[in-house]
């Protein structure tokens, strides 16, 4: 459980501060972030959204603390990004894993536990590491966007996290698919070459599908089960 702590924004001043920087550019809603909570960081899945948010990051406070949780399972391009990443911006980048090895995890849950019981292996190998990496944290910013997923269509550019009890801020909340990879291209921003192979949504390799025409974003997330997001952003 993460510990209960007094916010560093009150809800009220937050929902006032939701509704003043709704139609702020993301590198603004960053800056104010930034400047104005010191004990930050971003949550980065090296995804589209959260490459292009590691180069507006980076141009605003090089040293903010950008983590990632290592599943073990990611595909090696995913790695692959993340070392191009790492050359490019030089950012203060920390490693997240699992308490439980997936040998471990095996001897405890059985082999394969994505594929019989995928709730269990996101709680192990996600959400029980971000709890870590979110301890002690005032707020965390991320790269969801309100139209990947009907479970993100209300999310503010800043909110309160009740799940994990501090502020959450989503700078590209309002942003379209075509402004992240507009912003990407000009930018020169290093991204995942799944994205390239109908790959939309990225996440660990046993869990992710390219998706087919027609199909929703995040339809190549968890295919077959009844499920679309890992327990971070529920």
């Amino acid at each position: 459980m993460i510990e209960q702590r007094e916010l560093v924004l009150s809800p009220e001043k937050v929902r006032e501060l939701n509704d003043q920087m709704e139609d702020w550019a993301p590198q603004e809603i960053l800056r104010f972030a930034l400047e104005t909570i010191d004990n930050i960081a971003f949550a980065c899945s090296f995804g589209a959204e959260d490459v292009a948010l590691i180069d507006m990051i980076v141009n605003i406070r090089p040293d903010t603390r950008i983590f990632y949780l290592d599943t073990d399972v990611l595909f090696p391009e995913t790695y692959d990004v993340r070392d191009r990443i790492v050359e490019k911006y030089n950012p203060n980048l920390i490693r997240y894993s699992p308490l439980l090895t997936l040998e471990e995890q095996a001897e405890q849950y059985g082999e394969a536990l994505w594929a019989s019981d995928p709730n269990t292996c996101c709680n192990i190998r996600k959400v029980e590491p971000l709890k870590r990496a979110l301890a002690g944290l005032d707020a965390w910013i991320t790269g969801i966007r309100r139209e990947q997923a009907p479970t993100r269509a209300n999310a503010g550019v800043i909110e309160v996290d009740q799940k994990f009890g501090l502020i959450k801020v989503n700078p590209l909340a309002r942003w379209t698919h075509k402004q992240v990879w507009k912003y990407i291209m000009e930018n020169q921003v290093p991204y995942n070459v799944l994205h390239d192979q109908g790959y939309p949504s990225i996440g660990c390799m046993h869990c992710t599908r390219p998706v087919k025409p027609g199909e929703d974003p995040r339809a190549g997330r968890w295919s077959g089960f009844n499920k679309t997001e890992c327990g971070l952003h529920q």
